[in-house]
């Protein structure tokens, strides 16, 4: 009866500290999604950014396609003025 007792005490004490142990390792897994939490938010601020960066150089590239056909209109306008 006592050898029993003692075995179901190891095993009490063994269960209290796998349960410990799972613990520690939810905390460590808290703690890794939490810095994937950051580094994501960076990224996402920095392609947001980036976003805007090709916005910005895409509608400036429209006005300049637009400014070259003006110039171009313009030479097709002196063009014919000269030959009349």
């Amino acid at each position: 009866m006592s050898l029993l007792q003692a075995q179901v005490s190891n095993f009490r004490r063994e269960n209290e500290a796998l349960r410990s142990g799972q613990g520690a390792s939810l905390t460590v897994v808290k703690q890794n999604t939490d810095v994937a939490l950051q580094n994501l938010r960076v990224v996402m601020n920095n392609a947001h950014a980036s976003i805007k960066q090709l916005v910005s150089g895409a509608e400036t590239l429209n006005l300049v396609a637009e400014i070259l056909k003006s110039i171009d209109r313009i030479s097709e306008i002196k063009d014919e003025e000269e030959e009349s």
